[in-house]
């Protein structure tokens, strides 16, 4: 948005909404425009977000994009939390990434996939529900299913 049709829109707004509110809302537009940079977001808070409010969707969300996107897959070697593994974030990016995975990577992956149920049963998912831990173990054997499959079918055993 440029700043003449934000300036348009906020005198528009005038009509309607009292002047405070007016000018806090052209601080936040005049400075989201002004600076040019995205922004920042914390992914491992998108990680660790494990219930159903949007706003943990969308840092789940924002968090999946940013593993599945990155080319480098740092990601893949981190040691994740139960709370990673109940948000369903790490496993899905295993999911979808399964098939550009090098065989080192799928076996890191199906051995951790293999590791989260122990996890979040463990004294680390203590703060989880009950079914937050249900509905992670019975992903994480999903996904490692799935990985297995990928891993026999394009890597040598050695």
């Amino acid at each position: 948005m440029t700043v003449n049709r934000a300036t348009a829109a906020f005198k528009y707004w005038r009509l309607f909404f009292p002047a405070p509110i007016v000018a806090l809302a052209s601080c936040i537009v005049l400075t989201a425009c002004g600076g040019g940079n995205a922004p920042q977001i914390n992914h491992g808070k998108g990680l660790s977000c494990v219930d159903d409010s949007a706003y943990c969707v969308g840092e789940r969300r924002a968090a999946l994009n940013h593993l599945v996107n990155r080319s480098d897959r740092h990601w893949v070697h981190s040691q994740p939390s139960a709370h990673a593994y109940a948000s369903g974030v790490r496993l899905y990016a295993f999911k979808k990434k399964k098939k550009d995975l090098t065989c080192e990577e799928l076996r890191i992956a199906g051995n951790e996939a293999k590791q989260a149920p122990k996890i979040l049963r463990g004294p680390e998912g203590r703060s989880l529900t009950p079914a937050q831990i249900s509905r992670g173990v019975m992903f994480a054997d999903e996904v490692g299913r799935e990985l297995a499959r990928e891993q026999s079918r394009r890597c040598r055993r050695g």
